[in-house]
């Protein structure tokens, strides 16, 4: 069983709102100097945000991504209340599998629940091919609203291979992934095939967001760090590396995004990414030493951390910069922000990161806060 990408014509001139190319995050995306280090936050648009929640009280997360205004409304909110550096899409890694047809529900409490599990060769034919402007056309009208209004880079993304295809397998979210890996190990030419059609999808999701406005984007492969080293060379990374090939004109940059994915940085930075996105179990200099040198980086501060009293906070952040360097690092949590988060500690988190210098570019363990 094999897929072919398709071959996609690109555009001269993509509809954004603004130059953006000195923009802080994409910048340091493409690990070039900053002003300053650029920062966002995973789930920014979530549930610690009262302006989140009043939306959400009137409407289920699906209809949120299918009315462009609201979508819009949810995605702007944080970037003026955090002030960040980047607004990334509101939207959810399952909706291009729910709008080619896969029977799908958003569960409260729960995640994404598939009415019928995938278990063999014969669920690949449920599997047919992404148009965003034909199932999705919501999404590229959210992201046109964004481009308009927004002052900063608008992140676009879609979900990896290995995690979409642990949802259709499990039928839901999973702390194991037993059946996925049990099913990788046993029907290797079917798991390919169903990672290669996954990989199919989130080229066609990603392409059209950055032709609708995006100015970067972000493949969230959230769960494969239950993988060992050889068996996501073996069984994702070339599906994934199909991924980055098939955005590679676009000339956006990228970011690969995996959590518990300390043994496996170095295999994902093969993958043609332009950043890593890390956990806050890997420091950050270690992490820059798993990966090719100049190599962007993301994250990495524990989101717990954000609970604590405003020093504690303080004081893990300045460790997360000090370990990252001064160039080639956008600044995130190792994961989404939790719920129970204040606002206001995410936006003194901005203003600190913001008003941290380097003092030289060739020490980074020397800096100063301002």
């Amino acid at each position: 069983m094999s897929f072919q990408l398709a071959v996609y014509e690109t555009p001269a001139v993509y509809p954004r709102s603004a130059d953006l190319a000195d923009a802080p995050l994409l910048r340091a995306l493409r690990g070039l100097p900053t002003e300053h280090t650029p920062v966002w936050f995973m789930r920014q648009a979530g549930r610690s945000l009262s302006e989140y929640r009043a939306v959400r009280s009137r409407a289920s997360l699906f209809e949120i991504v299918r009315s462009p205004d609201l979508a819009a409304e949810v995605t702007i909110a944080p970037v003026h209340r955090l002030g960040v550096d980047a607004a990334i899409l509101f939207s959810d890694i399952t909706v291009p599998l729910a709008a080619a047809g896969i029977d799908l529900e958003i569960v409260p409490g729960v995640g994404p629940v598939i009415a019928q599990p995938f278990r063999g060769p014969a669920d690949l034919e449920r599997l047919r091919g992404f148009d965003a402007e034909r199932d999705a056309p919501y999404v590229s009208e959210t992201v046109r609203l964004l481009a308009r209004e927004l002052e900063v880079p608008l992140i676009g993304f879609a979900g990896g291979p290995f995690t979409l295809a642990s949802y259709l397998i499990e039928g839901g979210p999973s702390k194991t992934h037993t059946r996925t890996r049990s099913l990788m190990y046993s029907q290797p030419d079917f798991f390919r095939a169903l990672l290669q059609a996954l990989a199919g999808i989130a080229v066609a999701s990603m392409r059209a967001q950055v032709l609708a406005g995006a100015s970067a984007l972000q493949l969230f492969e959230s769960w494969v760090g239950v993988l060992d080293p050889v068996s996501f060379s073996r069984h994702v990374l070339p599906a994934t590396i199909s991924i980055f090939d098939g955005l590679r004109d676009l000339d956006v940059p990228t970011i690969y995004f995996g959590v518990g994915t300390g043994e496996l940085l170095g295999r994902m930075a093969g993958a043609g990414s332009d950043a890593l996105g890390v956990d806050w179990r890997v420091p950050m200099d270690s992490a820059r030493a798993r990966l090719p040198q100049g190599m962007a980086v993301q994250g990495n501060l524990d989101p717990v951390a954000c609970l604590g009293p405003w020093d504690t906070v303080r004081a893990q952040a300045l460790e997360v910069l000090r370990l990252a360097g001064p160039r080639g690092h956008v600044f995130n949590l190792g994961h989404g922000v939790l719920p129970e988060t204040d606002p206001d500690t995410l936006r003194r988190l901005v203003d600190l990161v913001h008003g941290y210098e380097h003092r030289n570019d060739r020490l980074p363990g020397t800096l100063v806060v301002r």
